[in-house]
């Protein structure tokens, strides 16, 4: 795999970055050799970790910031503030497209995303930047701009 510099983090990454690792390390991939860690941390501060859980019968897996997002929405949490993700490959990993769409649903644009590999941070994106001109809640639901 390819050996990226690590950016440095905030206690508060280190984290996020934490919960993720141990998601990463208890991931389902066993078709794509792929694992991936996710961890949001909510509006109260909580935490939330997921992993990819894949599934011999394609597309019935579900990916790690969904999960996250589920035990997020389990325990009553409805906002995410900071999402975090570890996958390990030769290029930077981000969140697929329906995930950008699932962290919409509960993010505003401007809520960063950390991208990760096992040995630290690669990148930061904005939401917006990984999902521009996004579809959310407030279309729907004549609410304010988050």
């Amino acid at each position: 795999m390819a050996d990226f510099p690590s950016l440095a983090m905030t206690p508060a990454q280190q984290e996020l970055f934490d919960a993720a690792l141990a998601a990463f390390a208890n991931a389902h991939a066993p078709y794509s050799n792929y694992p991936v860690g996710a961890a949001v941390r909510t509006a109260s501060g909580k935490l939330f970790a997921g992993c990819n859980v894949e599934n011999a019968a394609y597309p019935q897996g579900w990916c790690a910031e969904a999960s996250a997002i589920a035990a997020m929405v389990t325990a009553g949490e409805r906002v995410i503030v900071e999402v975090l993700t570890i996958s390990d490959g030769d290029k930077i990993g981000t969140c697929c497209g329906g995930c950008r769409q699932k962290i919409r649903e509960f993010a505003a644009v401007e809520t960063p995303i950390y991208s990760c590999g096992p040995k630290g941070m690669r990148a930061t994106f904005t939401l917006e930047g990984l999902l521009p001109m996004s579809f959310g809640p407030e279309n729907l639901l004549n609410l304010p701009d988050r």
